[in-house]
């Protein structure tokens, strides 16, 4: 599989609009490329430089957590409200942007998308952890976008 945005390429700045310091709104993102067998996607967004490590063995930190969305899709548009949030680190259901520590530099974000070979519901508001615990052996293709932020 391919993720896209049309708000950032790989590997480039996050427009501001798409973090904490701006509109705070999930950008738009689309793929291709899907694996055959696959009846539902999950998406998340996960900052590995933040510098928190729990004691279950998490690190870094979750910005959205977005699931049970069909397998006949093939794109989400920006601030989407559709199918389900879980709960993001910062305790929140649905979408949270980069916002690093002021003075802690550059920041990767990590959206990825997983495709799963069930579409069973999933109840909402799952952490990124409990999640992965439900879809684990259903995951039949994963890929990522990895975008960068700095605060002012």
């Amino acid at each position: 599989m391919l993720l896209h945005s049309s708000s950032f390429g790989d590997g480039a700045a996050i427009p501001s609009k798409h973090t904490g310091e701006g509109a705070d709104v999930s950008p738009a993102l689309s793929w291709d490329h899907v694996p055959d067998g696959t009846r539902a996607f999950v998406m998340f967004c996960h900052d590995p430089d933040a510098p928190v490590v729990s004691n279950a063995g998490t690190y870094g930190f979750v910005h959205w957590v977005h699931y049970n969305v069909p397998g006949t899709v093939r794109s989400l548009p920006e601030g989407t409200n559709e199918h389900t949030n879980g709960r993001n680190d910062f305790g929140k259901v649905g979408y949270g942007g980069p916002m690093p520590p002021n003075g802690h530099g550059k920041h990767q974000y990590y959206f990825w998308i997983l495709a799963l070979n069930d579409d069973a519901p999933i109840e909402p508001g799952l952490t990124l952890w409990e999640l992965l615990q439900r879809i684990e052996p259903k995951v039949v293709g994963m890929n990522r976008l990895v975008g960068t932020y700095q605060r002012a």
